[in-house]
């Protein structure tokens, strides 16, 4: 068995146990307050770290103003609890029309 066959078994392995565990451990295992605020704030910060890296770069630098923008208006309509298609709808409309407005964005 090659390195990397035994690699991702290794990891599939890793990946199903990790997914066992939350409903083997659901009721047996009681978290403070303070840890359940914890893991909610790291989930949030996670988030918004994702969203950040995505909107704001390409290919290793700044991707330009019209990404975050349509990202902003995207935000703004799920902050006001918009149906999902008109969040994607809103965040690809406002894109394009800064990339219309915008010269030399593309």
């Amino acid at each position: 068995m090659s390195a990397t066959v035994a690699l991702i078994l290794a990891l599939a392995v890793g990946t199903y146990a990790f997914r066992l565990v939350g409903p083997v451990l659901h009721g047996r295992v009681e978290l403070s307050a303070r840890v359940r605020e914890l893991l909610s704030a790291g989930a949030l910060v996670l988030l918004v770290a994702l969203l950040a890296t995505g909107a704001l770069t390409e290919g290793g630098g700044f991707a330009g103003w019209t990404r975050p923008g349509g990202v902003l208006v995207g935000g703004v309509l799920a902050w006001r609890r918009a149906p999902f298609v008109v969040v994607v709808l809103g965040a690809a409309t406002a894109t394009a029309l800064l990339r219309a407005a915008l010269p030399g964005s593309a």
